[in-house]
Protein backbone atom coordinates (compact mmCIF):
# COMPACT_ATOMS: atom_id res chain seq x y z
CA UNK A 1 0.00 0.00 0.00
CA UNK A 2 1.32 3.45 -0.99
CA UNK A 3 1.78 6.33 1.33
CA UNK A 4 -1.29 8.17 -0.99
CA UNK A 5 -3.58 4.93 -0.37
CA UNK A 6 -3.44 4.80 3.20
CA UNK A 7 -3.79 8.90 3.60
CA UNK A 8 -6.92 8.37 1.31
CA UNK A 9 -8.37 5.50 3.26
CA UNK A 10 -7.94 7.34 6.46
CA UNK A 11 -9.79 10.34 4.89
CA UNK A 12 -12.80 8.01 3.97
CA UNK A 13 -12.38 6.48 7.18
CA UNK A 14 -12.55 9.43 9.00
CA UNK A 15 -15.47 10.52 7.02
CA UNK A 16 -17.15 7.66 7.76
CA UNK A 17 -16.89 7.78 11.16
CA UNK A 18 -18.16 11.59 10.93
CA UNK A 19 -21.04 10.84 9.47
CA UNK A 20 -22.28 8.27 11.53
CA UNK A 21 -22.07 10.64 14.52
CA UNK A 22 -24.05 12.67 12.63
CA UNK A 23 -26.55 10.59 11.53
CA UNK A 24 -26.99 9.16 15.27
CA UNK A 25 -30.31 8.86 16.34
CA UNK A 26 -31.46 11.72 18.93
CA UNK A 27 -32.47 8.98 21.61
CA UNK A 28 -29.27 7.31 21.62
CA UNK A 29 -27.48 10.76 21.98
CA UNK A 30 -30.22 11.69 24.40
CA UNK A 31 -29.27 8.37 26.95
CA UNK A 32 -27.13 9.37 30.01
CA UNK A 33 -24.31 6.78 29.73
CA UNK A 34 -23.39 8.66 25.99
CA UNK A 35 -23.93 11.64 27.61
CA UNK A 36 -21.46 10.98 30.13
CA UNK A 37 -19.11 9.69 27.59
CA UNK A 38 -19.02 11.81 25.41
CA UNK A 39 -18.22 14.44 28.21
CA UNK A 40 -15.40 12.45 29.66
CA UNK A 41 -13.43 11.42 27.01
CA UNK A 42 -11.95 14.51 25.82
CA UNK A 43 -10.68 15.12 29.00
CA UNK A 44 -8.85 11.82 28.82
CA UNK A 45 -7.54 12.32 25.92
CA UNK A 46 -6.18 15.34 26.64
CA UNK A 47 -4.61 13.61 29.66
CA UNK A 48 -3.45 10.99 27.93
CA UNK A 49 -1.84 13.30 24.65
CA UNK A 50 0.02 15.37 27.81
CA UNK A 51 1.40 12.06 29.21
CA UNK A 52 2.56 10.91 25.87
CA UNK A 53 4.10 14.13 24.59
CA UNK A 54 5.70 15.04 28.51
CA UNK A 55 7.23 11.48 29.07
CA UNK A 56 8.63 9.84 25.77
CA UNK A 57 10.67 10.35 23.48
CA UNK A 58 10.34 8.47 19.64
CA UNK A 59 9.26 4.91 21.19
CA UNK A 60 11.14 5.20 24.53
CA UNK A 61 10.30 6.58 27.86
CA UNK A 62 12.22 10.05 28.48
CA UNK A 63 11.81 11.74 31.77
CA UNK A 64 13.28 14.85 30.86
CA UNK A 65 13.25 17.06 33.78
CA UNK A 66 12.90 20.40 32.22
CA UNK A 67 9.76 19.25 30.24
CA UNK A 68 8.61 17.62 33.43
CA UNK A 69 8.99 20.35 35.65
CA UNK A 70 6.83 22.74 33.26
CA UNK A 71 4.28 20.45 33.47
CA UNK A 72 4.01 20.71 36.97
CA UNK A 73 4.21 24.68 36.78
CA UNK A 74 1.14 24.73 34.64
CA UNK A 75 -0.35 22.19 37.13
CA UNK A 76 0.23 24.20 39.95
CA UNK A 77 -0.93 27.63 37.71
CA UNK A 78 -3.80 25.18 37.31
CA UNK A 79 -4.61 24.58 40.70
CA UNK A 80 -4.57 28.72 41.78
CA UNK A 81 -7.27 28.85 38.86
CA UNK A 82 -4.25 31.34 36.66
CA UNK A 83 -5.79 32.31 33.46
CA UNK A 84 -5.55 29.88 30.37
CA UNK A 85 -2.22 32.22 28.98
CA UNK A 86 -0.75 32.73 32.49
CA UNK A 87 -0.21 28.42 32.84
CA UNK A 88 1.10 28.69 29.37
CA UNK A 89 3.38 31.12 30.16
CA UNK A 90 4.44 29.41 33.64
CA UNK A 91 5.25 26.33 32.25
CA UNK A 92 6.95 27.82 29.00
CA UNK A 93 9.41 29.62 31.01
CA UNK A 94 10.36 27.23 34.10
CA UNK A 95 10.73 25.01 31.09
CA UNK A 96 13.21 27.69 29.18
CA UNK A 97 15.16 28.60 32.60
CA UNK A 98 15.49 24.98 33.51
CA UNK A 99 16.88 24.53 29.92
CA UNK A 100 19.29 27.48 29.90
CA UNK A 101 20.32 26.44 33.51
CA UNK A 102 21.73 23.79 31.53
CA UNK A 103 19.47 20.60 32.89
Amino acid sequence: MSVWQAVVAVCLGCYALKLAGLSAPRRVLDHPGVRRFAALVPVALLAALIAVQSFTHGQALDLDWPRTAGLGAAVAALLLRAPFLAVLAAAAAVTALLRLAGL
